[in-house]
Protein backbone atom coordinates (compact mmCIF):
# COMPACT_ATOMS: atom_id res chain seq x y z
CA UNK A 1 0.00 0.00 0.00
CA UNK A 2 2.82 2.38 0.91
CA UNK A 3 4.65 1.68 -2.37
CA UNK A 4 1.44 2.28 -4.30
CA UNK A 5 0.88 5.63 -2.55
CA UNK A 6 4.48 6.65 -3.21
CA UNK A 7 4.22 5.76 -6.89
CA UNK A 8 0.97 7.70 -7.20
CA UNK A 9 2.42 10.81 -5.57
CA UNK A 10 5.54 10.70 -7.74
CA UNK A 11 3.39 10.27 -10.83
CA UNK A 12 1.33 13.35 -9.97
CA UNK A 13 4.41 15.45 -9.16
CA UNK A 14 6.19 14.26 -12.29
CA UNK A 15 3.13 15.23 -14.31
CA UNK A 16 3.41 18.77 -12.95
CA UNK A 17 7.04 18.97 -14.08
CA UNK A 18 6.41 17.32 -17.43
CA UNK A 19 3.77 19.91 -18.31
CA UNK A 20 6.39 22.59 -17.74
CA UNK A 21 9.72 21.22 -18.93
CA UNK A 22 8.89 20.38 -22.58
CA UNK A 23 8.20 24.09 -23.12
CA UNK A 24 11.12 25.23 -21.02
CA UNK A 25 13.26 26.85 -23.67
CA UNK A 26 13.19 30.65 -23.54
CA UNK A 27 14.52 31.05 -27.07
CA UNK A 28 12.28 28.40 -28.61
CA UNK A 29 10.48 28.89 -31.90
CA UNK A 30 7.21 30.75 -31.63
CA UNK A 31 4.63 28.07 -30.90
CA UNK A 32 2.60 30.18 -28.48
CA UNK A 33 1.75 33.84 -28.21
CA UNK A 34 3.56 37.15 -28.33
CA UNK A 35 3.15 40.48 -26.60
CA UNK A 36 3.58 43.84 -28.32
CA UNK A 37 3.98 47.07 -26.36
CA UNK A 38 2.64 50.48 -27.38
CA UNK A 39 3.23 53.78 -25.59
CA UNK A 40 1.18 56.65 -27.02
CA UNK A 41 1.86 60.26 -26.04
CA UNK A 42 1.34 63.78 -27.38
CA UNK A 43 -1.86 65.59 -28.27
CA UNK A 44 -5.05 64.41 -29.95
CA UNK A 45 -4.00 66.25 -33.13
CA UNK A 46 -0.38 65.04 -33.15
CA UNK A 47 0.03 61.81 -31.16
CA UNK A 48 3.20 59.72 -31.18
CA UNK A 49 3.30 55.94 -30.81
CA UNK A 50 6.37 53.96 -29.76
CA UNK A 51 6.00 50.25 -30.47
CA UNK A 52 8.18 47.46 -29.06
CA UNK A 53 7.87 44.34 -31.25
CA UNK A 54 9.79 41.05 -31.16
CA UNK A 55 12.55 41.45 -33.72
CA UNK A 56 12.49 38.04 -35.40
CA UNK A 57 8.69 37.92 -35.46
CA UNK A 58 8.50 41.40 -37.00
CA UNK A 59 10.97 40.50 -39.74
CA UNK A 60 9.10 37.29 -40.52
CA UNK A 61 5.76 39.08 -40.63
CA UNK A 62 7.22 41.67 -43.01
CA UNK A 63 8.04 38.69 -45.28
CA UNK A 64 11.77 39.28 -45.29
CA UNK A 65 14.44 36.68 -46.01
CA UNK A 66 15.94 34.37 -43.39
CA UNK A 67 19.12 36.44 -43.11
CA UNK A 68 16.96 39.24 -41.69
CA UNK A 69 14.92 37.36 -39.09
CA UNK A 70 17.73 34.98 -38.12
CA UNK A 71 20.17 37.78 -37.30
CA UNK A 72 21.35 37.49 -33.69
CA UNK A 73 24.03 40.15 -33.26
CA UNK A 74 22.75 43.59 -32.29
CA UNK A 75 24.73 45.42 -34.98
CA UNK A 76 23.45 43.08 -37.67
CA UNK A 77 19.87 43.40 -36.45
CA UNK A 78 20.14 47.18 -36.58
CA UNK A 79 21.59 46.94 -40.08
CA UNK A 80 18.70 44.74 -41.20
CA UNK A 81 16.15 47.13 -39.69
CA UNK A 82 17.72 50.06 -41.54
CA UNK A 83 18.02 48.14 -44.80
CA UNK A 84 14.38 47.02 -44.69
CA UNK A 85 12.92 50.15 -43.10
CA UNK A 86 10.28 50.52 -45.83
CA UNK A 87 9.01 46.94 -45.46
CA UNK A 88 9.00 47.15 -41.66
CA UNK A 89 7.23 50.53 -41.73
CA UNK A 90 4.63 49.25 -44.19
CA UNK A 91 3.88 46.24 -42.01
CA UNK A 92 3.59 48.23 -38.77
CA UNK A 93 1.42 51.02 -40.21
CA UNK A 94 -0.74 48.42 -41.93
CA UNK A 95 -1.42 46.56 -38.67
CA UNK A 96 -1.43 49.34 -36.05
CA UNK A 97 -3.31 52.58 -36.51
CA UNK A 98 -5.00 55.55 -34.89
CA UNK A 99 -8.41 56.92 -35.90
CA UNK A 100 -10.12 60.16 -34.93
CA UNK A 101 -13.76 60.47 -35.74
CA UNK A 102 -14.37 58.57 -38.98
CA UNK A 103 -10.95 59.37 -40.45
CA UNK A 104 -7.67 57.54 -40.03
CA UNK A 105 -4.68 59.45 -38.72
CA UNK A 106 -1.70 59.67 -41.06
CA UNK A 107 1.48 57.93 -39.84
CA UNK A 108 5.11 58.53 -40.71
CA UNK A 109 8.25 56.97 -39.18
CA UNK A 110 10.05 59.15 -36.62
CA UNK A 111 13.71 58.27 -37.05
CA UNK A 112 15.42 54.90 -37.40
CA UNK A 113 14.23 51.80 -35.59
CA UNK A 114 16.14 50.84 -32.45
CA UNK A 115 16.53 47.67 -30.36
CA UNK A 116 15.97 46.74 -26.74
CA UNK A 117 15.98 43.48 -24.78
CA UNK A 118 12.91 42.05 -23.02
CA UNK A 119 13.07 38.71 -21.25
CA UNK A 120 16.22 37.78 -23.12
CA UNK A 121 14.66 38.49 -26.52
CA UNK A 122 15.44 41.30 -28.93
CA UNK A 123 12.62 43.78 -29.54
CA UNK A 124 12.58 46.29 -32.36
CA UNK A 125 11.56 49.79 -31.23
CA UNK A 126 9.58 51.57 -33.96
CA UNK A 127 8.37 55.14 -33.40
CA UNK A 128 5.57 56.68 -35.47
CA UNK A 129 4.37 60.28 -35.62
CA UNK A 130 0.67 60.68 -36.40
CA UNK A 131 -1.30 63.58 -37.79
CA UNK A 132 -4.99 63.32 -36.89
CA UNK A 133 -7.93 65.39 -38.22
CA UNK A 134 -7.91 68.72 -36.41
CA UNK A 135 -10.98 70.15 -34.77
CA UNK A 136 -12.77 66.84 -34.35
CA UNK A 137 -14.59 66.41 -31.06
CA UNK A 138 -14.11 62.65 -30.93
CA UNK A 139 -11.24 61.12 -28.95
CA UNK A 140 -8.53 59.07 -30.62
CA UNK A 141 -9.10 55.34 -31.09
CA UNK A 142 -6.26 52.80 -31.26
CA UNK A 143 -6.60 49.60 -33.30
CA UNK A 144 -4.06 46.78 -33.37
CA UNK A 145 -3.87 43.75 -35.65
CA UNK A 146 -0.19 43.04 -35.06
CA UNK A 147 0.93 39.44 -35.63
CA UNK A 148 -2.54 37.97 -36.27
CA UNK A 149 -3.32 34.26 -36.11
CA UNK A 150 -3.63 34.18 -39.92
CA UNK A 151 0.12 34.71 -40.27
CA UNK A 152 0.56 31.38 -38.42
CA UNK A 153 3.77 32.48 -36.67
CA UNK A 154 2.04 32.99 -33.30
CA UNK A 155 -1.49 33.10 -32.00
CA UNK A 156 -3.52 35.27 -29.64
CA UNK A 157 -1.12 38.22 -29.76
CA UNK A 158 -1.67 40.84 -27.05
CA UNK A 159 -0.80 44.51 -27.33
CA UNK A 160 -0.26 46.31 -24.02
CA UNK A 161 -1.16 49.97 -24.55
CA UNK A 162 -0.14 52.79 -22.19
CA UNK A 163 -1.32 56.26 -23.19
CA UNK A 164 -1.10 59.86 -22.10
CA UNK A 165 -2.72 61.86 -24.89
CA UNK A 166 -4.27 65.29 -24.47
CA UNK A 167 -4.85 64.82 -20.75
CA UNK A 168 -6.35 61.34 -21.18
CA UNK A 169 -4.31 58.68 -19.40
CA UNK A 170 -4.71 54.97 -18.91
CA UNK A 171 -3.69 51.44 -19.87
CA UNK A 172 -5.37 48.52 -21.55
CA UNK A 173 -4.56 45.18 -23.14
CA UNK A 174 -5.72 44.65 -26.71
CA UNK A 175 -6.46 41.13 -27.93
CA UNK A 176 -7.83 39.68 -31.20
CA UNK A 177 -11.27 39.63 -29.57
CA UNK A 178 -10.99 43.25 -28.35
CA UNK A 179 -8.62 44.86 -30.81
CA UNK A 180 -9.44 48.55 -30.36
CA UNK A 181 -9.33 51.10 -27.58
CA UNK A 182 -10.75 54.61 -27.30
CA UNK A 183 -8.39 56.89 -25.40
CA UNK A 184 -10.81 58.11 -22.76
CA UNK A 185 -10.32 59.96 -19.50
CA UNK A 186 -11.62 58.87 -16.09
CA UNK A 187 -14.44 56.41 -16.76
CA UNK A 188 -15.68 53.74 -14.30
CA UNK A 189 -16.25 51.25 -17.12
CA UNK A 190 -12.76 51.85 -18.53
CA UNK A 191 -11.27 51.51 -15.03
CA UNK A 192 -13.02 48.17 -14.49
CA UNK A 193 -11.78 46.97 -17.86
CA UNK A 194 -8.25 48.08 -17.00
CA UNK A 195 -8.28 46.23 -13.65
CA UNK A 196 -9.59 43.06 -15.29
CA UNK A 197 -7.10 43.21 -18.17
CA UNK A 198 -4.04 43.54 -15.96
CA UNK A 199 -5.29 40.98 -13.43
CA UNK A 200 -5.62 38.42 -16.24
CA UNK A 201 -2.24 39.49 -17.62
CA UNK A 202 -0.67 38.85 -14.21
CA UNK A 203 -2.20 35.38 -13.93
CA UNK A 204 -1.06 34.49 -17.45
CA UNK A 205 2.42 35.85 -16.85
CA UNK A 206 3.01 33.52 -13.90
CA UNK A 207 1.24 30.55 -15.47
CA UNK A 208 3.29 30.80 -18.67
CA UNK A 209 6.41 32.29 -17.08
CA UNK A 210 8.20 28.98 -16.80
CA UNK A 211 11.18 30.35 -14.91
CA UNK A 212 8.99 31.83 -12.18
CA UNK A 213 7.02 28.58 -11.88
CA UNK A 214 10.19 26.51 -11.56
CA UNK A 215 11.46 28.88 -8.89
CA UNK A 216 8.20 28.45 -6.96
CA UNK A 217 8.38 24.65 -7.35
CA UNK A 218 11.95 24.75 -6.01
CA UNK A 219 10.73 26.66 -2.97
CA UNK A 220 7.99 24.10 -2.42
CA UNK A 221 10.40 21.16 -2.72
CA UNK A 222 12.54 22.67 0.05
CA UNK A 223 9.73 23.57 2.45
CA UNK A 224 9.54 21.30 5.49
CA UNK A 225 6.22 22.49 6.88
CA UNK A 226 3.27 24.77 6.20
CA UNK A 227 4.98 27.42 8.34
CA UNK A 228 8.08 27.17 6.11
CA UNK A 229 6.17 27.71 2.91
CA UNK A 230 4.09 30.57 4.38
CA UNK A 231 7.24 32.40 5.51
CA UNK A 232 9.08 31.67 2.27
CA UNK A 233 6.18 32.66 0.01
CA UNK A 234 5.65 35.83 2.07
CA UNK A 235 9.34 36.78 1.72
CA UNK A 236 9.22 36.17 -2.02
CA UNK A 237 5.98 38.15 -2.42
CA UNK A 238 7.22 41.09 -0.36
CA UNK A 239 10.53 41.24 -2.25
CA UNK A 240 9.19 40.98 -5.78
CA UNK A 241 6.37 43.44 -5.03
CA UNK A 242 8.88 46.10 -3.94
CA UNK A 243 11.15 45.90 -6.99
CA UNK A 244 8.19 45.33 -9.33
CA UNK A 245 6.62 48.64 -8.30
CA UNK A 246 9.92 50.54 -8.21
CA UNK A 247 11.08 49.25 -11.60
CA UNK A 248 7.73 49.76 -13.30
CA UNK A 249 7.62 53.35 -12.02
CA UNK A 250 11.13 54.01 -13.33
CA UNK A 251 12.80 54.39 -9.90
CA UNK A 252 15.03 51.34 -10.45
CA UNK A 253 16.39 50.24 -13.81
CA UNK A 254 18.44 47.09 -14.40
CA UNK A 255 19.15 45.72 -17.91
CA UNK A 256 17.28 42.57 -18.90
CA UNK A 257 20.65 41.10 -19.89
CA UNK A 258 21.50 41.06 -16.17
CA UNK A 259 18.08 40.26 -14.70
CA UNK A 260 17.18 37.25 -16.85
CA UNK A 261 20.36 35.18 -16.27
CA UNK A 262 20.17 35.88 -12.51
CA UNK A 263 16.54 34.70 -12.44
CA UNK A 264 17.61 31.47 -14.13
CA UNK A 265 20.54 31.09 -11.71
CA UNK A 266 18.23 31.61 -8.73
CA UNK A 267 16.26 28.50 -9.70
CA UNK A 268 19.38 26.35 -9.79
CA UNK A 269 20.69 27.74 -6.48
CA UNK A 270 17.44 27.13 -4.57
CA UNK A 271 16.90 23.70 -6.13
CA UNK A 272 20.46 22.53 -5.34
CA UNK A 273 20.29 23.90 -1.80
CA UNK A 274 17.22 21.75 -1.18
CA UNK A 275 19.33 18.66 -1.83
CA UNK A 276 22.67 19.73 -0.37
CA UNK A 277 21.36 21.37 2.81
CA UNK A 278 19.16 18.62 4.18
CA UNK A 279 19.70 19.71 7.81
CA UNK A 280 16.61 21.69 8.81
CA UNK A 281 18.47 24.27 10.93
CA UNK A 282 21.01 25.03 8.20
CA UNK A 283 18.27 25.13 5.60
CA UNK A 284 16.26 27.64 7.63
CA UNK A 285 19.25 30.00 8.13
CA UNK A 286 19.90 30.55 4.43
CA UNK A 287 16.37 30.14 3.09
CA UNK A 288 14.55 33.37 3.96
CA UNK A 289 17.35 35.87 3.19
CA UNK A 290 18.24 34.06 -0.03
CA UNK A 291 14.65 33.86 -1.21
CA UNK A 292 14.14 37.54 -0.37
CA UNK A 293 17.20 38.59 -2.42
CA UNK A 294 16.16 36.48 -5.38
CA UNK A 295 12.60 37.78 -5.02
CA UNK A 296 13.94 41.29 -5.61
CA UNK A 297 15.39 40.11 -8.93
CA UNK A 298 12.20 38.30 -9.96
CA UNK A 299 10.29 41.55 -9.33
CA UNK A 300 12.47 43.24 -11.96
CA UNK A 301 11.52 40.45 -14.36
CA UNK A 302 7.81 40.94 -13.67
CA UNK A 303 8.15 44.68 -14.33
CA UNK A 304 9.93 44.10 -17.62
CA UNK A 305 6.98 42.07 -18.91
CA UNK A 306 4.67 45.10 -18.70
CA UNK A 307 6.80 47.38 -20.83
CA UNK A 308 6.01 50.48 -18.78
CA UNK A 309 8.21 53.52 -19.39
CA UNK A 310 5.77 56.22 -18.37
CA UNK A 311 6.01 58.41 -15.28
CA UNK A 312 4.10 57.89 -12.04
CA UNK A 313 0.31 58.16 -12.11
CA UNK A 314 -2.66 56.66 -10.28
CA UNK A 315 -3.64 54.90 -13.52
CA UNK A 316 -0.22 53.29 -13.59
CA UNK A 317 -0.48 52.20 -9.95
CA UNK A 318 -3.88 50.63 -10.64
CA UNK A 319 -2.43 48.59 -13.50
CA UNK A 320 0.54 47.48 -11.42
CA UNK A 321 -1.54 46.43 -8.42
CA UNK A 322 -3.98 44.50 -10.61
CA UNK A 323 -1.12 42.71 -12.35
CA UNK A 324 0.53 41.86 -9.02
CA UNK A 325 -2.72 40.52 -7.53
CA UNK A 326 -3.06 38.25 -10.56
CA UNK A 327 0.44 36.90 -9.93
CA UNK A 328 -0.33 36.23 -6.26
CA UNK A 329 -3.59 34.41 -7.00
CA UNK A 330 -1.81 31.95 -9.30
CA UNK A 331 1.06 31.58 -6.85
CA UNK A 332 -1.35 30.66 -4.05
CA UNK A 333 -3.17 28.25 -6.36
CA UNK A 334 0.06 26.41 -7.21
CA UNK A 335 0.99 26.20 -3.52
CA UNK A 336 -2.48 24.85 -2.63
CA UNK A 337 -2.14 22.06 -5.21
CA UNK A 338 1.52 21.06 -4.93
CA UNK A 339 2.36 21.48 -1.24
CA UNK A 340 -0.13 18.89 0.10
CA UNK A 341 1.27 16.34 -2.39
CA UNK A 342 4.81 17.02 -1.21
CA UNK A 343 3.72 16.81 2.43
CA UNK A 344 2.29 13.33 1.77
CA UNK A 345 5.43 12.29 -0.09
CA UNK A 346 7.64 13.21 2.88
CA UNK A 347 5.76 10.70 5.03
CA UNK A 348 7.14 7.74 3.09
CA UNK A 349 10.76 6.46 2.95
CA UNK A 350 10.98 7.12 -0.78
CA UNK A 351 11.19 10.86 -0.19
CA UNK A 352 14.97 10.59 0.30
CA UNK A 353 15.54 9.73 -3.35
CA UNK A 354 12.37 11.36 -4.69
CA UNK A 355 13.57 14.91 -3.86
CA UNK A 356 16.81 14.60 -5.90
CA UNK A 357 14.84 12.94 -8.72
CA UNK A 358 12.41 15.87 -8.90
CA UNK A 359 15.20 18.43 -8.47
CA UNK A 360 17.51 17.17 -11.22
CA UNK A 361 15.42 18.27 -14.25
CA UNK A 362 14.84 21.69 -12.66
CA UNK A 363 18.58 22.21 -12.19
CA UNK A 364 19.38 21.06 -15.73
CA UNK A 365 16.83 23.37 -17.33
CA UNK A 366 17.80 26.39 -15.22
CA UNK A 367 21.52 25.89 -15.95
CA UNK A 368 20.74 25.76 -19.65
CA UNK A 369 18.75 29.00 -19.30
CA UNK A 370 21.71 30.68 -17.58
CA UNK A 371 24.02 29.71 -20.46
CA UNK A 372 21.47 30.65 -23.14
CA UNK A 373 20.63 34.04 -21.63
CA UNK A 374 24.25 34.98 -20.96
CA UNK A 375 25.27 34.13 -24.52
CA UNK A 376 22.33 36.10 -25.93
CA UNK A 377 23.18 39.12 -23.80
CA UNK A 378 26.88 39.01 -24.74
Amino acid sequence: MRRTSTALLLTVLAAVLLTVLPRATPAAAHDATSTAYAEITGTADRPEARLDLEYDLLMKSAWLYAEAYQARERDEQLRQLAQHADAVGAYVTGHFGLVRGARACTARPAGDADLRSRGGRAFAVVTLDYTCPAGADEPVTVASALFPDAESFVHSTRTIVHYDVGGRRGSQVLTPAAASLTLAGADPAATTHQVGDFFVLGTEHLLFGLDHILFLLSLLLGARSLRDIVLTASAFTAAHSVTFLLAACGVVEVPAGVVEPVIAASIAVVALANVLLRDRARNARWRLPTVFVFGLVHGLGFAGSLGIDESWSWELLLSLLSFNVGIEVVQLGIIAVVFPLLALLRRVPAHRWALPALTAPIVLVSCYWVWDRVTQAA
